[in-house]
């Protein structure tokens, strides 16, 4: 590479036959998902290849689709230098199928496998990814699309899946910045990287026809970058948050904000003409909006414009009863640079927030940094929860539960879409209520890795 990357530029046998035939016929095994060393042409063209660490050999993944009660079936097989395991992310799964290395399975050593075996019991849009080291892992490009399709699928010309990520590059030789844990990175907002792209390459484009009716399913992939996007040439309606779908289809009617592991599904028309491009567009670092998927025009798909369409079929169980008699917890984000935390238990003892920070440390939930033996909380088996959060610090976190979903309690009572990832700015008080129906060890943290990887991380047990 002999110019500088600059800002803008960055901003994907036959032996033994005798008696064969009186063998008895072998099972074929379940399908594989290798994850190993690639390379990728994720920046543009002049620019080398990066050594990236894939699923099959692709940066995303391949798009795993299954339909809603079927079951989903993969032998992990690692060819990665380091150990890893994968999280089915959004999915009510059955508790050892869920892929956190240390809480509900050993991660897979190199050379190893390990069989994911499990129901998907809800339609939407979900994603799987790295779950060991995951704020290098995903970085580096362990992640892929898992859709779950509806037996009453919406009415649609087309069905796009849009895995939105960002890359931190070496301008040098396009290959990723390290360390992957720069204490910079996991005390402020998180790894945003200086190239952003959409299924693996920094200027997607698919061609549309005018008035065609698309399917876009958006999913934040990155470690830490919020999205905020609008639409250019398209018109729309939200129809599903977090692979669970709203009562009615929401118009776009302003941008969208899109947080790490969250996903929106978009019913969108064509709007543009015949030559034009429409446009998923992002506003960027330099307070400018940029096209982050393209759509050229060409064709006309009909010559009038679709009614409204229906809203998705819901998913089982998206109520949560028992509001007002629910258990009520609390939870406190603390920590990170400028933030005000003196300190807060580490290892079973009360250290010091410099002290944590030498350890690579920043971040604590309710004033406890990372993982514990015991978990944060332990919940009957269909009691409904309400946690109420309070993000004490300078930053926003886009916070995950696992094996369940929830719906944030408005002031007055009333409840929000379902989701599995909410965003909580600084200095803001939200409340989150759930049923705690899925039995197991489920993690509860924040998906700015970094931040996850240095403190923010908890678990709960449902008995």
């Amino acid at each position: 590479m002999t110019n500088r990357m600059t800002r803008r530029a960055f901003c994907g046998s036959m032996a033994g036959t005798v008696g064969l035939a009186t063998l008895p016929v072998r099972a074929a095994g379940p399908q594989t998902l290798t994850a190993r060393v690639a390379t990728a042409q994720i920046a543009p063209p002049q620019y080398a290849a990066t050594e990236v660490w894939t699923y099959d050999g692709a940066v995303p993944g391949p798009v795993l689709r299954v339909p809603q009660g079927g079951r989903v079936s993969r032998r992990l097989v690692n060819e990665l230098p380091v150990p890893t395991s994968i999280h089915w992310h959004g999915i009510r799964i059955d508790n050892a199928m869920d892929g956190v290395a240390g809480l509900t399975q050993e991660a897979v050593p190199p050379g190893g496998t390990f069989d994911y075996d499990f129901a998907v019991p809800d339609a939407g849009t979900y994603w799987y990814h790295a779950h060991s080291n995951s704020f290098e892992q995903v970085a580096r490009g362990l992640s892929g699309a898992l859709i779950v399709e509806e037996a009453d699928a919406p009415e649609v010309d087309r069905d796009e899946v849009l895995v939105l990520d960002d890359w931190l590059l070496n301008p040098e030789d396009a290959q990723f910045m390290t360390p992957f844990g720069h204490p910079m990175s996991l005390s402020h907002g998180g790894r945003t990287g200086n190239l952003l792209g959409t299924n693996g390459t920094y200027d997607l484009a698919s061609g549309v026809k005018a008035n065609e009716r698309l399917r876009l399913r958006l999913i934040n992939a990155s470690n830490a970058r919020i999205f905020v996007l609008r639409l250019a040439g398209l018109e729309g309606w939200t129809v599903a948050l977090d692979g669970m779908p709203l009562p009615e289809p929401q118009p776009v009617e302003a941008e969208l904000i899109l947080a790490p592991a969250q996903r929106i599904d978009l019913i969108v028309d064509v709007t543009a003409e015949e030559g034009e491009t429409a446009a998923l567009l992002r506003f960027d670092d330099d307070d400018q909006w940029q096209p982050q998927a393209r759509f050229p025009v060409a064709g006309q798909a009909s010559a009038t414009r679709r009614d409204t369409p229906a809203a998705l079929p819901p998913n089982p169980r998206m109520e949560v009863p028992g509001i007002d008699s629910a258990r009520r917890l609390d939870m406190v984000m603390e920590g990170g640079a400028m933030g005000r935390m003196s300190g807060a238990m580490m290892n079973g003892r009360n250290m010091g927030f410099r002290e944590m920070a030498g350890q690579g440390q920043f971040w604590a939930l309710s004033g406890q940094v990372g993982m514990t033996d015991t978990p944060f909380a332990s919940l009957d088996r269909g009691e409904t929860v309400r946690l109420r959060l309070t993000n004490d610090t300078a930053f926003p976190h886009a916070m995950h539960l696992h094996g369940m979903h929830f719906r944030q309690v408005a002031g007055d009572g009333t409840l929000g879409p379902m989701r599995d990832t909410i965003l909580s700015y600084p200095d803001e008080l939200l409340e989150i209520a759930f049923v705690a129906d899925n039995p197991g060890k489920w993690l509860f943290h924040c998906h700015m890795l970094g931040h996850a990887a240095s403190g923010m991380t908890t678990w709960i047990n449902v008995s």
